[in-house]
């Protein structure tokens, strides 16, 4: 049964990639599809920045992870270095985890 679901999994990607790939060139040069392309990584990678922050199996939870988040956000907004960002996040949710 698991190499089924494996199979039939891969051939729907090869169909999904082989649709993408035969479709006309006409279709893909619209403004409004350009621009909803470009953000789509965006929104993608801020879905999964809030459901791994604030998801705990089924459940919602406010924890260290949601303080790292917030001192990463800070640090974003003052403009620092990408690690200087992670070095920030990781200190903050392990200062509230040291205290709780």
């Amino acid at each position: 049964m698991t190499w089924v679901a494996i199979f039939a999994t891969a051939a729907a990607c090869f169909a999904l990639k082989l649709a993408g790939w035969s479709l006309p060139a006409r279709l893909l040069d619209g403004e409004r599809l350009q621009r909803a392309a470009a953000l789509l990584p965006l929104a993608l990678l801020a879905a999964l920045v809030v459901v791994q922050t604030f998801g705990k199996g089924h459940s919602l939870a406010i924890d260290a992870r949601a303080a790292g988040l917030a001192a990463a956000g800070v640090a974003v907004l003052r403009r620092a270095p990408f690690i200087v960002v992670v070095v920030v996040a990781a200190a903050a949710a392990a200062g509230v985890r040291a205290v709780t």
